[in-house]
């Protein structure tokens, strides 16, 4: 973990602050910024670092699809959206979810709209080694933290101010990293900051 603030709001101004903090503590810029659809997030980034590669939360982008769709079509819909984050060539991903899309344009447009939005940030990951996919398509390696932290912090009941809260929260944080997973392809990932590699889009 590099930063923890609070802040009222996702917007543009917020995450600027957050990221002109770690370029003024040394953070250089990063190969890969991952994160669900904030906008204001999205915003900021290409300001702080116009040249990051920018990866769209695979599973924010499907509960946004599915919740457009009616229940007996979730099941069938998250299975197909599994398969596309799944397939090993970009250009493979690319023909399934526009496919998929298709299939929803007469009946469910918002789904289909939904699923075709901020497509280009769902294909990131592709230009990264293939062994660290299974992280790079998600924000879970972050937020597999979130549930521990707020059942602890439910049971506090009231925090008296948001400092208070930011304090509490980063200890928490720090009881839990011990426990955490380690990347896989982590050396590769190591070796891109060494120097920096010549990406490729699958074809």
């Amino acid at each position: 973990m590099v930063a923890l603030r609070e802040s009222m709001s996702e917007n543009e101004a917020g995450w600027r602050d957050l990221f002109e903090d770690l370029a003024r503590r040394g953070l250089r810029a990063p190969h890969l910024l991952i994160a669900d659809g904030a906008a204001g997030l999205w915003a900021a980034a290409e300001k702080a670092w116009p040249r990051v590669a920018q990866q769209r939360c695979w599973i924010h982008k499907m509960r946004n699809v599915e919740e457009k769709l009616p229940e007996k079509q979730r099941a069938s819909a998250h299975k197909a959206m599994s398969e596309i984050m799944h397939a090993e060539l970009e250009s493979e991903a690319r023909r399934k979810l526009e496919a998929l899309a298709k299939s929803y344009d007469r009946k469910y447009p918002k789904a289909a709209a939904c699923l075709r939005d901020d497509r280009d940030r769902l294909f990131a990951y592709y230009r990264f080694p293939h062994e660290t996919w299974v992280h790079l398509r998600t924000t879970n390696v972050i937020e597999s933290i979130f549930a521990p932290i707020r059942s602890r912090t439910d049971a506090m009941k009231r925090l008296r101010t948001a400092e208070f809260a930011t304090a509490v929260t980063y200890a928490l944080i720090m009881k839990l990293t011990p426990s955490w997973r380690r990347l896989r392809g982590y050396r590769e990932l190591v070796d891109l900051q060494k120097e920096p590699l010549a990406l490729k889009r699958a074809a």
